[in-house]
């Protein structure tokens, strides 16, 4: 099963590097990893999607709580969360399918963001499964290049990963 875990670390070189190197050492896959700040500068989110069983998960959340650096870790799997990635896909664009192309982009809410004689780069911001589905329709076009985040996630309601206290 994949689980989403949002984790707030101290903004310091080498953190990403400590977490992802921790995870592998366990033979544990990561599936998706971003980083960004937050709206402390002195604090990063990550957002680590990693393939393992239930009591897995809660072996990896403890290894990583040990970690000097990591401030909280919060498993958004079973709880209330928004969920996004973002791709973008690069395709063959000839000027006889360009409206087909166009059509299938209105259809899947994305948007055309660079567009040349022979190609176009679509934007595609949602779940997972959505860019899975555009990338799949997309292969009859022929893609070129494909770049997608990795998910990213917050959890619903009014409190933040900061105040909330899962433990």
């Amino acid at each position: 099963m994949k689980h989403t875990l949002a984790i707030l670390v101290v903004n310091r070189p080498t953190v990403l590097s400590h977490i992802s190197g921790l995870i592998s050492r366990r033979a544990f896959n990561i599936d998706s990893i971003a980083a960004g700040p937050t709206e402390d500068p002195k604090v990063t989110r990550i957002s680590l999607v990693v393939e393992c069983e239930e009591e897995e998960v809660d072996q990896v959340q403890k290894q990583l709580a040990k970690l000097v650096d990591v401030i909280k870790i919060t498993d958004l799997t079973s709880n209330k969360s928004i969920s996004r990635e973002l791709a973008m896909i690069k395709v063959r664009a000839r000027a006889e399918n360009r409206s087909e192309i166009v059509d299938i982009v209105n259809i899947f809410r994305a948007k055309i963001v660079d567009v040349n004689r022979e190609t176009m780069v679509i934007e595609m911001t949602g779940e997972s499964d959505k860019a899975d589905a555009l990338i799949e329709v997309m292969q009859e076009h022929g893609i070129i290049e494909i770049v997608r985040t990795g998910k990213i996630a917050l959890g619903r309601g009014p409190e933040s990963a900061r105040e909330k206290d899962d433990n």
